[in-house]
């Protein structure tokens, strides 16, 4: 009966190491825009060309003062596919979006729009503004596409555009669909880009110093048959997209990162250095298989969205959209379920995490958008809809297997067999006075309070 419940007690906290620490920074019914006046506002609407029940934030991002939101066009009347707000102003929690860089950027009239659909962006180190732009609108009704898909860098100190690289035909297969971004910038000058195929697995990479890009291929970035069921707040559908998660741990010494990903349609968490994707020559041969790890599984039900590595902790913090969830792994540690915590999971504010990403102040932001309520039924519009949840670093891995400080699974249940050992030799050498049940409970109970390894 001890062994029972000391056994249930152990589940318990272990199950209960993860605080929630997450809080909710934004929410929103329906997003909205600042337009110069409220008759412009009412004439957009008028006219279509916004439409609120068709907007849906997809992906963020976090500069100094500014949080960046992408707002794919899936359906017509999105005014603004890339916005931003201003983090200085806390008078709403329901702030509206100002259009990046300008409303000018996103007229779909234009011959050869600036933006027309973002899905991901990345602020780097070097004070620029990666914009991945899929160049297809109307995705889940009538759809029209603008050209290739393209990368635009903008300077966050003006909003200027830099650069504008359209992805070369042979590198956009049928059925690409490029969702997913992570960049490398060691060297300011010599800074990669990494853009995720979900719809053709691939990795296309983008050279800042070369003003080129190649595309790379392995069966890694293929979807799992097995893992293609998606079950979120009640709605059930298969999906079977390939490459979607990426994340780049800090530089080695030798100057090149790991390249952590995974398929959207998958379990699975892999792995490869960047020194093979740089090469042009070596990533674009069949002779690049074996230099592609397998880290491991999560376990059931696990697909993973997006993710994000704090360079500084070495944590890799992914959105579990099956779980309503958020967890981490510290990668310095095996890819095992002991290493691995829940960090955040909310049935109802947490409903399909979209996008993970941790800022310049070591501040976690997690975008979660309802999007299959938002594809398969419809949002409603007198509940909240879109919240971007936040915490620091340090507080969202507290009391987890993330946190360097906290005393790991394999020892926790070591010290509580010395316990039982030490209970059983009581028993064994004085049948008198053998360890009561309440006293066995009452030093286990304190040496989970004393888990904390300070």
């Amino acid at each position: 009966m001890i062994y029972t419940w000391i056994g249930l007690l152990l589940l318990w906290v272990v199950g209960a190491l993860a605080n929630d620490n997450l809080h909710v920074a934004f929410e929103w019914r329906e997003m909205d825009f600042k337009y110069d006046t409220s008759d412009q506002r009412w004439a957009a609407i008028e006219k279509g060309d916004f439409k609120p029940a068709n907007v849906i934030p997809f992906g963020l991002e976090v500069y100094k003062h500014r949080l960046f939101v992408t707002l794919p066009r899936w359906r017509a009347g999105v005014p603004a596919s890339l916005a931003y707000l201003d983090l200085n102003d806390t008078s709403t929690k329901m702030p509206a979006l100002k259009p990046f860089p300008s409303w000018e950027a996103h007229n779909l009239a234009e011959a050869e729009p600036e933006l027309v659909s973002p899905f991901r962006v990345r602020a780097d180190r070097c004070g620029r503004l990666w914009v991945l732009d899929l160049r297809i609108s109307g995705v889940l009704e009538k759809t029209k596409m603008y050209g290739a898909p393209q990368l635009l860098v903008y300077d966050l100190h003006n909003d200027d555009l830099l650069r504008r690289h359209t992805i070369p035909a042979e590198q956009f297969k049928q059925g690409s669909f490029l969702a997913n971004l992570a960049i490398e910038d060691g060297d300011c000058e010599n800074t990669f880009a990494y853009a995720a195929d979900l719809g053709s697995p691939g990795l296309v990479v983008y050279s800042w110093k070369a003003q080129e890009s190649w595309r790379v291929q392995h069966h890694f970035f293929h979807p799992d048959p097995m893992a293609g069921n998606f079950s979120v707040n009640g709605i059930e559908f298969q999906w079977d997209d390939g490459l979607y998660g990426l994340a780049l741990s800090k530089p080695m010494e030798t100057g090149f990162s790991t390249l952590y990903f995974h398929p959207l349609c998958s379990t699975m968490e892999f792995s490869v250095s960047t020194s093979v994707l740089r090469n042009k020559t070596l990533a674009t041969s069949a002779e690049i298989y074996r230099d592609f790890k397998v880290l491991g599984s999560r376990g059931p039900n696990t697909q993973a969205g997006a993710e994000f590595l704090d360079q500084e902790t070495g944590v890799l913090f992914y959105a579990l959209p099956n779980l309503n969830e958020v967890a981490c792994w510290r990668t310095s540690q095996d890819f095992t379920h002991n290493a691995q915590s829940r960090i955040f999971r909310n049935n109802d504010s947490m409903i399909f995490p979209s996008d993970v990403k941790v800022d310049q102040e070591k501040r976690l932001w997690v975008l979660s958008n309802q999007l299959p309520v938002f594809i398969y039924d419809e949002l409603y519009a007198g509940s909240i809809n879109f919240r971007i949840h936040t915490a620091s670093v340090k507080e969202a891995i507290e009391n987890t297997a993330c946190e360097s400080r906290t005393s790991p699974l394999p020892d926790i249940i070591n010290k509580l067999g010395d316990i039982l050992n030490t209970n059983v030799i009581l028993k064994s050498t004085s049948d008198a006075s053998p360890m009561s049940a309440s006293s066995l409970m009452m030093a286990t109970l304190g040496l989970l309070m004393s888990l904390r390894l300070f």
